[in-house]
């Protein structure tokens, strides 16, 4: 089997298994006490600190570890905001940031507090023009600003710099989930908060980090202990925060490398992917991205049936399609980029990942993209015109796909836009919430004008080829 969803999670890697093996027998003490075993455990607590302060760029008595990613982005947005709750209440946040963030954001708003959502291009990227025009709209101070460094689902790389300056000059801290990026390199620009998890970059799960730096308002909420500065109560998982800060270092230590050769393949599979199968929208930015993910979406497919027919062919990927998901909504990151959610395929190559493997994936996706295409009566070829192009321009065709699911309300719009003569217009009634991605993204492929939704659940296309 192979594995290409290092974006999820990474195996253990071997420098890890080495630490914490190692660290077993010196870190199992208290390292709050004065005696001889807990001085030990004490030195393996901050030497893993100084490590991963290094990778990250900040002070070691900045940095708290914690028991996840998840954690610490809670934990550094609860805190930062209550630091500033003085100020203001107003928390914002980019609409691609990861759902750790997002569940953070409804969470304060239930509390009382107001979220501003940052919008993104079409390439999944967060200008800093628009989080300025954020900060200055409104009439509440803004408390606190959250950016990812590069986005999980379609591996964007944020221009965290100059979000940094413009939060700086604001005078508003910047919390920075670098939960995909840290691996790769430290985050630039004058960030205030920063957060990350080890499991992404090889080290074991359960592992999470929180770099606060000096000058940032910050006021721990819940109980709280003597512990990681306040920040996260209860006793540290000491071996397996060595292993955290081990691997965090090895991988460091390898990353231009392998990120340049990882790069190589990724632009590979970009190139390749759209010339072996029909109907394929690569999204994401094409340069400002991580080295290692490439996501691509396909019309006419189930997203769930093509993640299970890769996976019996040896594959291992992820996905962000609404038919892969039990809510049956699509992505929050393909939404807000307004990209094709249908049939949607994300790649992230692990580190050792050979060229070979890329080429058996290059070789098997066709296959398995004809044949989920098939079962569901679809030819990859649009279908030829069924009325002549002298008939009367102004004839209109409905077609019902309530109560249908992805990506069938987009198949039967291809089966009718043949219906009308060009000028037509096909209206489609689909009460699925991909619709409202994936009926305009077939439009622009297909070179049709999409003339919107002039009422709820009814979408309105315009032939023109």
């Amino acid at each position: 089997m192979t594995y290409f969803d290092a974006a999820s999670s990474l195996p253990l890697h071997p420098v890890a298994r080495e630490a914490l093996l190692a660290a077993f027998a010196d870190g199992w003490a208290d390292p709050a006490r004065p005696h001889r075993e807990g001085r030990r455990a004490r030195m393996l607590l901050d030497a893993a600190r100084e490590t991963a302060a290094e990778a990250v760029g900040c002070r070691p008595d900045e940095l708290t570890f914690t028991t996840s990613g998840t954690r610490a982005l809670h934990t550094g947005i609860a805190g930062a905001l209550a630091g500033r709750a003085r100020v203001g209440r107003r928390l914002l946040v980019s609409a691609v940031e990861h759902s750790a963030v997002l569940h953070a954001a409804e969470a304060h708003r239930d509390a009382g507090g107001t979220v501003t959502e940052i919008g993104v291009d079409g390439g999944g990227r967060v200008e800093p023009g628009a989080v300025a025009a954020a900060l200055g709209a409104g009439g509440e101070p803004a408390a606190l600003v959250c950016v990812q460094s590069a986005n999980h689902e379609v591996g964007t790389v944020q221009p965290v710099a100059e979000i940094a300056d413009e939060c700086r000059a604001a005078g508003v801290p910047l919390l920075v989930d670098a939960a995909q990026s840290l691996g790769w390199g430290a985050v630039p620009g004058d960030w205030s908060l920063l957060a990350g998890s080890a499991h992404k970059w090889g080290g074991p799960g359960g592992v999470g980090l929180l770099a606060v730096r000096r000058g940032t308002r910050f006021a721990p909420r819940g109980p709280v202990d003597e512990r990681e500065s306040g920040r996260a109560p209860g006793f540290e998982n000491i071996p397996a925060i060595v292993a955290a800060a081990a691997s965090l270092r090895a991988v460091r230590a390898a990353a231009d490398e392998e990120g340049t050769r990882l790069r190589g393949l990724v632009d590979r599979i970009r190139a390749r992917v759209p010339e072996v199968v029909p109907e394929v929208a690569v999204v994401g930015d094409p340069v400002r991205r991580l080295p290692h993910v490439v996501t691509f979406s396909c019309l006419y497919v189930d997203g769930e049936a093509l993640l299970h027919g890769l996976d019996r062919a040896g594959f291992s990927v992820s996905s962000g399609s609404s038919c892969t998901s039990s809510t049956l909504t699509p992505s929050h990151v393909l939404r807000a980029m307004g990209v094709l959610s249908e049939g949607n395929v994300r790649v992230s190559l692990p580190p050792g990942t050979g060229a070979e493997e890329v080429e058996r994936f290059l070789a098997v996706l066709p296959g398995v993209v004809a044949e989920v295409r098939g079962r569901l009566g679809v030819s990859p070829e649009p279908p030829a015109p069924e009325v002549p192009e002298v008939a009367p321009a102004a004839e209109e065709v409905t077609v019902d796909s309530l109560g249908k699911l992805c990506p069938v309300p987009v198949i039967e719009l291809a089966r009718a836009i043949g219906r009308v003569p060009v000028g037509g217009v096909v209206t489609v009634l689909a009460d699925d919430d991909a619709a409202r991605l994936d009926i305009p993204a077939w439009c622009a492929m297909r070179g049709q004008e999409y003339l919107g939704e002039p009422r709820n659940h009814a979408y309105r296309v315009r032939r023109l080829a």
